[in-house]
């Protein structure tokens, strides 16, 4: 942020300073005038004493999230508040104000304006976190305030009430984070305590019986400001073009943030999440008689193969701290805790095989309990210094993590239904598959980061994480159980030019790995496997309010398991990691303001991911869900003076190109356009808004797991939302 301060006669005198208010700027002069290029970090008033007319000092305190569709810093990348032009590596921040101009409720609708995202899910499941970022599956990798939230489980939950803004690294980031999936990292940074009164309420309804509601209220708990609270709420029931789907969302976060002293902070958080609702798995649909045709005619996109009973849903409880001790103006700690617990029970009946006569769908019925803990805690010192003309910006820490599952349950057989003349609620068959399968890994990671400025326009990045972890797997109904301990290093270089103050050029180098529990015909433990990106691009400042970056990467994954061919090998029996899948592309993405009251976020992505090595696979095999060409654009304008001040009108266009619809490339998915819009008015702390996603009500495919599942996105839906704040 940026304030001027002019004076009318004389220059007055300005003074900046940190107070437990926030960060405060002291001014005295005869007469002042101030600008304020850009909003405060949160959409409330600051406050000034006393009057600019009088000899005495003038404070303006500034507090809270940053507003407006670019953030020029983020965290994910460094662990500290770094400009995205300094970061040597790609990284793209979805900010509040996108996520209320669009409406967002899910992570699927969030990431859309991420080019070159894909899901492995569908927008209505509970396995929220199941994104593709660069042609792999980036399930397990999500932050929370920089935090790893569950390598081993990825069913964490979404909910905008309590996000400020979400940040997607793209490529490996084992360096900060341990263990992850090389394709990318998802940071939710949640809404933090404020040192004003802030109250809001919001309340929106639209198609299929959508009702949601939610609170956001924040203040000082005492007169001196040093204990700030925050507390979200929100609630949601909705039903969807599909027969039988009817799903709830609760939601409870209260923060409560300390000043222990002017150096030190306590942040204590806690959440709750529940997401009862039928099962997303009773609607996919064969693909003759949805993407191609069928003799018996089209399967109507309402119809659903499970039963009216089918669940699943997700519970999860989050409790933690945040410790922050600032030592001198130039190095800090930090001391972060979290407990999350996971309840996500599953049954449902779904479809197998479609008969030869193209009506006739064999069925099973499933039923899981899918329980999981997890313990994680982080420290780390940040610290600056020289040594000569060279300035260090160093991050150096140790992380502990424990993560427990627990996966039980069996299938049935099912009856079969007619898709074109279904029947309900027929008898189920005997049991015909159980398991019990609990499982555990402890980690511990020892890493450390430099951000070296050789010169104001040359920066360097370099970074190195050693892991140590063990992993316990049990088959409680075989009474077997594999153990495996294993280590790797993850290093990352990068560079950064800037020729000129706008532009930065950069170049980079990044590691990440995985566990592999298991061994091979030897006996020997797999190795994890790994993910190895090089990635080249150009970021631009085109003014203080528009940027845009172009990245080139390649990322290959290795140490895949495939089936072990060589001879002596009994078949089919074992496993060698020779596997190989590669995914080099270009990514263009452009954000922020173009002229007062105009906003813009776009992207476009060519992704090239395919089977590079195996030993059953053909090379060359495209990677399922993954198209190759993406294109994203919303734009918005809000009138900024006349009688139409207030008003503002959003529209959006996104184009998904075709990909494929399973794993052996059988069948693709066909390319669609998805036109959305938004008309809203704001008028002081009041806010309207209604938005339109499929404007148009085109005909889609979201996703496919085989040819037996597909799924149909959204048709037209309508949302109108109304909100205070006070």
């Amino acid at each position: 942020m940026r304030v001027t301060v002019v004076g009318e006669k004389t220059l007055p005198k300005v003074e900046l300073f940190d107070d437990n208010a926030g960060l405060v700027f002291g001014v005295t002069s005869a007469a002042i005038a101030t600008s304020l290029p850009q909003q405060p970090q949160q959409q409330q008033p600051a406050s000034q004493t006393p009057s600019p007319q009088q000899d005495e000092p003038i404070e303006l305190v500034v507090t809270g999230e940053q507003d407006g569709y670019r953030v020029p810093d983020a965290s994910v990348g460094t662990r500290t508040d770094t400009p995205l032009r300094d970061i040597p590596q790609s990284i793209q921040v979805i900010p509040q104000q996108v996520l209320r101009d669009q409406n967002v409720t899910t992570l699927v609708e969030a990431l859309r304006n991420v080019p070159g995202a894909g899901f492995g899910n569908t927008a209505r499941s509970v396995f929220d976190s199941s994104a593709i970022l660069r042609g792999f599956s980036s399930g397990n990798n999500v932050l929370r305030n920089g935090l790893n939230e569950s390598p081993h489980n990825n069913n964490i939950g979404f909910e905008t009430a309590g996000i400020e803004r979400i940040e997607v690294l793209k490529g490996p980031a084992s360096v900060l984070y341990g263990q992850a999936a090389p394709g990318g990292t998802v940071n939710y940074v949640t809404k933090q305590p404020l040192n004003q009164p802030y109250y809001s309420v919001e309340a929106s309804a639209g198609s299929f019986d959508f009702y949601r509601g939610a609170i956001d209220l924040s203040g000082p708990l005492n007169a001196s400001k040093t204990v700030l609270y925050r507390l979200n709420l929100a609630a949601q029931t909705t039903e969807s073009f599909f027969d039988f789907f009817e799903g709830q969302r609760y939601f409870v976060a209260p923060t409560l943030s300390w000043l222990l002293s002017d150096r030190t902070k306590l942040t204590l958080a806690f959440e709750y999440f529940a997401k009862p609702q039928s099962s997303d798995q009773s609607y996919g649909l064969p693909a003759i008689g949805t993407v191609f045709s069928n003799p018996n005619g089209k399967i109507p996109r309402n119809r659903s193969v499970g039963e009216s009973n089918d669940r699943e849903s997700l519970y999860t409880t989050r409790v933690g701290y945040d410790l922050e001790h600032r030592f001198s103006s130039n190095w800090q700690i930090r001391n972060a805790f979290r407990f999350l617990q996971v309840d996500a029970p599953r049954k449902y009946v779904g479809g197998d095989t479609l008969a030869n006569d193209n009506r006739t769908l064999s069925r099973y019925f499933a039923s899981q309990s899918n329980k999981g803990k997890s313990f994680n805690s982080d420290t780390y010192v940040v610290g600056e210094f020289s040594t000569g003309s060279i300035r260090h910006q160093l991050v150096t820490g140790i992380s502990l993590t424990r993560q427990e599952t627990d996966l039980t349950g069996f299938s049935r057989e099912a009856a079969p239904i007619d898709l074109f003349n279904p029947v309900y609620g027929q008898p189920l068959g005997n049991v015909d598959y159980e398991y019990s399968i609990p499982g555990s890994i402890d980690a511990l990671g020892i890493y450390v980061q430099d951000q070296i400025t050789l010169a104001e326009n040359l920066k360097l990045l370099l970074g190195g994480r050693f892991d140590l972890f063990r992993q316990t797997e049990e088959d409680r109904l075989a009474n077997t159980e594999t153990k495996q301990s294993g280590n790797d290093f993850s290093p990352r270089v990068g560079i950064v030019y800037q020729p000129i103050q706008p532009i930065s050029l950069y170049a980079s180098y990044s590691r990440s790995f995985t566990p592999t529990l298991g061994s091979g015909f030897g006996g020997d433990a797999f190795q994890p496997e790994r993910g190895t990106q090089y990635e080249i691009g150009v970021k631009a400042d085109l003014n203080d309010k528009l940027s845009a970056t172009l990245a080139l990467y390649d990322l290959t994954r290795s140490n895949v398991l495939t089936e072990d061919t060589r001879p002596g090998v009994p078949p089919g029996q074992f496993s060698i990691q020779v596997g190989e899948q590669q995914s080099r592309g270009v990514e263009l993405t452009f954000q922020g303001e173009i002229l007062p009251g105009w906003n813009i976020i776009a992207g476009y992505a060519y992704t090239d991911a395919k089977v590079t090595e195996d030993n059953t696979l053909p090379v060359g095999l495209r990677f399922r869900a993954v198209p190759a060409n993406t294109f994203n654009l919303w734009t918005s304008y809000e009138f900024q003076r006349g009688s139409l001040q207030g008003f503002g009108a959003g529209v959006g266009l996104f184009f998904v190109g075709e990909r494929q619809g399973d794993t052996l490339n059988t069948f693709q998915l066909p390319s669609y356009l998805r036109t959305d819009a938004a008309i809203f008015y704001r008028r002081n702390r009041f806010r309207a808004a209604l938005n339109f996603r499929n404007l148009f009500d085109v005909d889609y495919f979201e996703t496919s797991f085989d040819r037996n599942r597909v799924f149909y996105g959204d048709p037209l839906t309508v949302q109108g939302t109304i909100s205070w704040e006070f």
